[in-house]
């Protein structure tokens, strides 16, 4: 299977920032605090933002309360990458 690279700054696949967003990633800085994706020359930023849509965040709430939305399982599929 190809990897589809979204940022190569970090070398950080589509697949990965899918993952992360099923994990609870909801925003572009989420999958950067993640993955680091996004935080070098920032030019795949609109491509994370197009792969997260504009659907509902399934964390959001606790976004609004000011909780972390991230679980475990986007901390562990950040040290795995």
């Amino acid at each position: 299977m190809d990897r589809v690279y979204v940022c190569s700054c970090f070398g950080v696949t589509e697949k990965q920032v899918r993952e992360h967003a099923d994990a609870g990633a909801c925003t572009p800085r989420q999958i950067a605090s993640a993955s680091k994706a996004g935080t070098d020359c920032g030019s795949c930023v609109r491509r994370i933002q197009a792969i997260l849509g504009r659907g509902s965040c399934p964390r959001r709430e606790l976004l609004d309360q000011g909780m972390p939305a991230l679980t475990s399982e986007a901390a562990a599929l950040s040290e795995a990458a």
